[in-house]
């Protein structure tokens, strides 16, 4: 009797760590790689740097996805087609919660935002003309959604901050209002 609940114990003393190491949740995947994540990191403080990194690389995403739209329809291309939107609909995620961030915190980016709503316009034309394929279609719906809200964002942040910097000029320029 000791004998099995010893053996028992030792089981389970064994099983248990292989059991929760494996009921883990996969690593996320992240869309950027790590350069342009470092990147990122480095332009943190530099609010209208970081916009302008975000939209080049979901620049280049739209690339991908242009580039795989264009040829010709396979199970391969499409699980492709629907990662690479996947990670640009996060992409586009990210910046909308880091506008939201320079929007609280009163930060001039105006620089940055006139180059993201041209640039949100192409990405809208591009996700619109793609085939709605079966392989894909949840995330080119999703992509179109998130675009669609970072595009009214963008639009709606540039007048907001022309308006304001017009009558506080003497906040012009500045990474983070400061209390007067």
């Amino acid at each position: 009797m000791m004998r099995s609940l010893r053996s028992t114990f030792v089981i389970l003393a064994c099983g248990l760590p292989s059991f929760f190491l494996r009921s883990q949740p996969p690593e996320k995947h992240d869309p950027l790689n790590a350069v342009q994540i470092e990147q990122i990191r480095e332009a943190g403080i530099f609010p209208d740097e970081r916009v302008k990194l975000y939209t080049k690389f979901i620049d280049e995403h739209a690339d991908r996805i242009q580039g795989f739209a264009n040829r010709n329809q396979s199970a391969a291309r499409d699980h492709r087609l629907d990662s690479e939107l996947q990670d640009f609909t996060s992409l586009m995620d990210e910046l909308a919660s880091n506008l939201d961030t320079y929007s609280e915190r009163k930060a001039d980016i105006r620089k940055s935002l006139k180059p993201l709503t041209e640039a949100t316009q192409r990405w809208m034309t591009m996700l619109h003309s793609m085939p709605d394929e079966q392989g894909y279609d949840l995330s080119l719906k999703e992509a179109i959604e998130s675009g669609s809200d970072l595009t009214d964002q963008a639009k709606e942040m540039l007048a907001d901050q022309t308006k304001y910097f017009e009558e506080h000029k003497d906040q012009r320029g500045q990474d983070r209002s400061e209390p007067q």
